[in-house]
């Protein structure tokens, strides 16, 4: 990140747009051609939205999401910024995609929502055996797709980074993990995608 310090939006922007494929496109067929013009005529904050969109068509380096996490503390908008900390995450780390249904309240410790946003570090039962014959768990960041924070009962697609890569090696889709908060179930979630960390980053 050292190199964005002296830099400013529109070449953050620009800087990012350069790494994007120019027949990468959006599901709604726009491409950094178009992103070019939000550029031209100072629209910042239309131009990052869209990156971040062609963010999800190729796979992208860390440099690009870096800087667009630069870019977005820049305008000071937080929750962008915190969606681009969080890809330079799951590049480094490695992301599991899953369909989450949380307990309800009734049933459950937890009363009020979780934060979509990557605040919550949960624990994750994913099959482990401790060394005195329990369950081990291990820990997993949480970020709520397209939504801003998921109620108890509720039921969304989140994706999970690891704290430690290598203890998810043998989670595949389809698997079944349960989220815990303390030693009671706080929800059940059936993966549907795995990434594993980038070869180009250290994991961790």
């Amino acid at each position: 990140m050292a190199d964005n310090e002296c830099m400013d939006v529109p070449e953050l922007l620009e800087s990012a747009s350069l790494l994007v494929p120019e027949d990468a496109a959006t599901e709604n067929d726009i491409t950094v051609g178009d992103i070019w013009d939000y550029l031209v005529h100072d629209e910042w904050e239309i131009a990052l939205g869209l990156l971040e969109e062609l963010g999800d068509v190729p796979s992208l380096p860390l440099e690009f999401w870096e800087k667009l996490a630069e870019a977005a503390e820049q305008l000071r908008l937080e929750r962008s910024a915190a969606w681009c900390h969080w890809r330079c995450y799951e590049i480094r780390n490695g992301m599991i995609r899953a369909d989450l249904t949380l307990r309800p309240a009734a049933e459950a410790r937890r009363t009020t929502p979780v934060s979509g946003a990557g605040v919550l570090r949960p624990m994750w039962d994913i099959g482990h055996i401790a060394p005195t014959g329990g369950r081990a768990v291990s820990i997993a960041s949480l970020w709520v797709e397209n939504m801003p924070c998921l109620e108890p009962g509720g039921r969304a697609t989140v994706r999970l980074v690891p704290f430690t890569p290598s203890h998810w090696t043998h989670v595949r889709p389809g698997r079944q993990i349960t989220m815990h908060e303390d030693r009671t179930v706080a929800g059940t979630a059936v993966v549907l995608e795995v990434h594993r960390p980038s070869t180009a980053m250290p994991a961790g």
